[in-house]
């Protein structure tokens, strides 16, 4: 694999998804089994695109098809999940949580600081994951970027820049333009794994093998 592409794995991806989070220790334990990482080509996907209104707002009197027994379902998934890749988590699903916020953090940093992205990619999953803590607060975000040697003040700035929204918008868009419809998507080479899938299922969507 001494090519570029074989180097790099594509992830569309939302922090509110717990199967994201599942997924990416997935990708971790995969990672172990190879001589180098992986690198990320993430790609933001917005899971209540249904209910954002035009300034970004969540209205959650807006019907997405998911009852309770969706989320019964998922609660369900999540366990399972998280007992076969034994990952500590601090809740199941996070449906309070908007994390448009997150994404413009991110988005900001994988253009602008890309050798610390990951590290602040990573954090922004495991605040809200194992610490409970809202990752669509922007001091939340700020300390979550001092953590790892970013400047928290640049993160505020970039929150609040309308155009930086706007330009994450329209990833949003690109996904679904490109067939999106669930994340977490693994993408390689012109093939797909969607959902948690385990460490074997990457290796066979990375290698072939």
């Amino acid at each position: 694999m001494s090519d570029e592409r074989s180097e790099t794995i594509t992830i569309y991806s939302d922090y509110v998804c717990p199967f994201c989070y599942l997924g990416r220790r997935s990708l971790d334990r995969y990672e172990e089994t190879r001589d180098d990482p992986l690198a990320i080509d993430w790609h933001p996907f917005d899971l209540r695109s249904g209910k954002r209104g035009p300034d970004g707002e969540i209205d959650h009197s807006v019907d997405d098809g998911k009852d309770e027994g969706y989320y019964e379902q998922a609660r369900q998934n999540v366990r399972r999940l998280r007992e076969k890749y034994d990952v500590e988590m601090h809740q199941e699903i996070a449906t309070d949580v908007d994390s448009l916020n997150a994404q413009v953090a991110s988005f900001h940093v994988q253009e602008e600081h890309p050798e610390r992205w990951r590290e602040f990619d990573e954090a922004i999953f495991e605040a809200l994951w194992t610490e409970g803590r809202d990752i669509g607060d922007p001091d939340v975000l700020a300390d979550l970027a001092a953590d790892v040697g970013l400047d928290g003040a640049e993160i505020r700035d970039a929150l609040a820049d309308d155009d930086l929204r706007e330009r994450i918008r329209e990833r949003f868009a690109e996904a679904q333009r490109r067939g999106v419809t669930g994340v977490p998507t693994f993408a390689y080479d012109g093939y797909a794994a969607r959902g948690a899938v385990p460490p074997e299922q990457l290796k066979r969507l990375v290698e072939g093998v």
